[in-house]
């Protein structure tokens, strides 16, 4: 009885979101455009931009996938841009608990490799927690044409990628997202913790090394 309540109550929920994907499918470049917005901002649509550009390119000439990837990373950036202000603002929230050497040391570590913390993730496919480092690199003052130029190489990158293969595989592109896409993300996302780590730790024991002077 409840699992048939719940689906029951879940149905019409799938049958919106079903019919919201139809419609951007439908809108083209405009519809990419939004959903990358939202996804890039405050909601959560996992995979959906890879999906769709897939989707819409596949069949298409070279001209229509470019229009489709550009379309895509430019509501990306604008959300990303949006979150980025909004990890700016709390700053100076952060700055009020975060005092003294810890703080200058935190923020001395992420600007050291903060660019890099941003265009890496940007390229990765979910389940990397992208929004993270995008309010990060707001709450740790990254200069924003950084930021801003990192997202739209590293979101050009992803969705270009698809948008080719598309192109030259068109349905065997999408069958590879669906099975293995979050897969490929978790392997990717470890790769990039254990680069970060490393960097993290030379930057560390770089940072307490004490000069040893010679005894006479």
């Amino acid at each position: 009885m409840l699992l048939a309540t719940t689906d029951g109550f879940w149905a019409p929920t799938r049958t919106l979101i079903e019919h919201a994907y139809e419609f951007i499918a439908d809108s083209g470049g405009p519809g990419l455009f939004m959903i990358a917005l939202a996804d890039s901002s405050f909601l959560s649509l996992p995979e959906g931009n890879d999906v769709l550009i897939v989707v819409l390119s596949t069949g298409q000439n070279w001209g229509l996938m470019t229009y489709y990837v550009l379309m895509t990373t430019f509501g990306s950036v604008c959300g990303c841009s949006v979150l980025y202000s909004v990890g700016r603002r709390g700053g100076k929230f952060m700055e009020t608990r975060l005092k003294g050497e810890k703080a200058e040391e935190m923020k001395a570590m992420y600007r050291r490799w903060g660019t890099w913390s941003v265009l890496i993730p940007s390229i990765l496919p979910p389940p990397t927690p992208f929004k993270v480092f995008v309010l990060s690199a707001g709450l740790f003052r990254i200069p924003f044409p950084k930021f801003f130029l990192s997202v739209v190489i590293g979101r050009s990158i992803r969705y270009f990628m698809w948008g080719i293969l598309a192109v030259l595989y068109g349905e065997v592109v999408g069958e590879f997202i669906e099975e293995n896409l979050p897969l490929v993300g978790s392997v990717l996302f470890l790769l990039l913790i254990a680069i970060l780590s490393s960097y993290a730790v030379k930057w560390f024991r770089a940072r307490k090394k004490v000069p040893q002077h010679e005894v006479l």
